[in-house]
């Protein structure tokens, strides 16, 4: 399952004052990781949000000769268009 990049956010702001609060330096290196980690995954999150809807859409044609050139290309030669 792929988290949201709030949820990634709150996990690293959290993790951020957990690596703050501790007494211990090994809690706080451990800490001070994983919300390194969370805004790593934050940053994925981010791009993948970005790219929704993208995907599925082609980018427009530069000319029209590379318009015909899309229209006369089939992934099938030897079977000829499907109309």
């Amino acid at each position: 399952m792929a988290h949201t990049s709030a949820f990634c956010l709150a996990q690293e702001a959290l993790h951020r004052e957990r690596a703050v609060a501790a007494n211990l330096d090994n809690v706080r290196i451990v800490a001070a990781s994983a919300a390194a980690a969370w805004a790593r995954e934050a940053v994925v999150a981010l791009r993948r949000e970005g790219q929704l809807g993208r995907e599925d859409r082609l980018p427009a044609a530069a000319s029209l000769s590379e318009e015909a050139e899309d229209a006369a290309f089939s992934e099938n030669p030897d079977r000829g268009l499907a109309i």
